[in-house]
């Protein structure tokens, strides 16, 4: 029973503790959950994940920034996730293709057109089953990340207007496919988005089984 779901959001939104609650959650109901990551998740992709994230690369391009990011997307889709989704299992993965189009289109206003080329030819085709978003307010989001324990990387310094841009294009993604999308108030309560992802998630593999 394979299902391809990723969970996406700004910086700060709480991915990663949701993240880790649903891949909790499903292999407590026993089904084989594999967890990926992006930028990374292989040892390529780490490599890659190192050079994009370095503050001291304040120099890259949007254009060779967008061509790192889908280099690594390309070899995490063909080394780990087709060959886990071709064992029927449950891939999640935090950040995905979505992150592109909301980042490099909205955010870096690079063209749309060569977005999904890109995108297309780095996953081979491969879209996610369900795309969690986490909706959480820009000044929120920069007030968690820059009291976060985790260094700020080269992405964490663009400012309040950029990440604005990034929020926005993530709803608009969003309503023009709402059948794909599941859109989470990341203000709420922890337990409380949990249960609303899991539910949707849950109501996705009675379907499919």
């Amino acid at each position: 029973m394979s299902l391809f779901i990723t969970f996406e959001g700004i910086d700060g939104a709480g991915k990663s503790t949701q993240f880790r609650l649903v891949a909790e959650r499903l292999q407590q109901l026993g089904y084989s959950v594999c967890c990926a990551r992006e930028p990374g998740g292989t040892a390529i992709g780490d490599q890659i994940r190192q050079l994009l994230h370095d503050v001291k690369n304040k120099e890259m391009t949007a254009e060779a920034e967008i061509l790192l990011y889908s280099a690594s997307r390309a070899q995490l889709v063909r080394e780990f996730i087709l060959p886990h989704l071709a064992n029927g299992e449950i891939v999640l993965c935090d950040r995905y293709a979505d992150s592109t189009y909301a980042y490099q289109g909205y955010g870096r206003k690079l063209d749309f057109a060569m977005l999904r080329w890109l995108t297309n030819f780095a996953t081979q085709g491969l879209r996610a089953d369900l795309i969690v978003y986490l909706d959480l307010d820009v000044t929120e989001g920069l007030r968690r990340k820059a009291t976060s324990p985790e260094a700020l990387n080269r992405m964490d310094q663009l400012g309040r207007a950029f990440y604005e841009q990034v929020q926005q294009g993530y709803l608009e993604m969003a309503k023009t496919e709402p059948e794909r999308w599941l859109i989470v108030d990341a203000a709420a309560p922890i337990a409380e988005m949990n249960q609303l992802i899991c539910q949707r998630i849950e109501k996705m593999l009675r379907f499919v089984a």
